[in-house]
């Protein structure tokens, strides 16, 4: 699970910008489905004749957010 009350990463003082930490969405979803006791990794779908990733090629959990 999920340590509650965590904060992960910075904004700028408005919320705008990203200052430190950013996660992209195939990390954040690679991450919940870990948490889903998935392999993101193994989670495909076909595409076009080819096995597709839903997180992406890039995807990776974020081990910091994992209890």
């Amino acid at each position: 699970g999920v340590r509650g009350g965590t904060t992960y990463g910075e904004t700028d003082e408005i919320g705008w910008t990203i200052t430190r930490d950013p996660v992209h969405v195939n990390d954040f979803q690679a991450t919940l489905l870990r948490l889903f006791g998935l392999d993101h990794l193994k989670l495909t779908h076909r595409f076009q004749a080819l096995d597709a990733r839903l997180t992406g090629v890039g995807g990776h959990v974020i081990r910091d957010w994992i209890s």
